[in-house]
């Protein structure tokens, strides 16, 4: 495969992934899963089961192993046609992938900060046209 084609493929490859590791790490959807993983993490008496339940807690760490199960379907490899491929292109979605994942991030996190600006606003308004009593719409002439 050419490698301008391999670059394309690296791009677009790392945006299922960053999605999969984001929703599993961050999203409602997995809350129980989650937080099941986030006690055992912090919890289990075994550091080898402590960092086997963590995996699935961060965001970075998890992206590797969907990562590695992407490989396993696509067989995408990056500069090498050998090992040395799969090892790269590994490496190098992973990074592409957190770089998705840290701007989507920061993306929501401007959404929530709005959203929460927006709502403290309606409140100062509210509370503003309570302090000054209801109005009396009176007809006109």
């Amino acid at each position: 495969m050419p490698l301008s084609n391999q670059v394309v493929w690296l791009f677009l490859l790392a945006l299922p992934i960053a999605c999969i590791s984001w929703t599993v790490t961050h999203e409602e959807v997995f809350r129980e899963p989650r937080e099941f993983c986030v006690r055992q993490s912090e919890g289990n008496p075994s550091p080898l089961c402590r960092k086997f339940f963590y995996l699935f807690t961060c965001e970075y760490c998890f992206s590797h192993y969907v990562t590695m199960l992407f490989l396993l379907i696509t067989r995408y490899k990056l500069l090498y046609d050998d090992w040395r491929g799969y090892l790269v292109s590994l490496f190098s979605l992973v990074f592409v992938a957190n770089f998705y994942i840290g701007a989507f991030g920061q993306v929501k996190l401007g959404v929530k900060k709005d959203r929460v600006e927006i709502k403290a606003i309606e409140h100062e308004v509210q509370a503003k046209q309570e302090a000054n009593g209801p109005k009396l719409h009176t007809p006109a002439a």
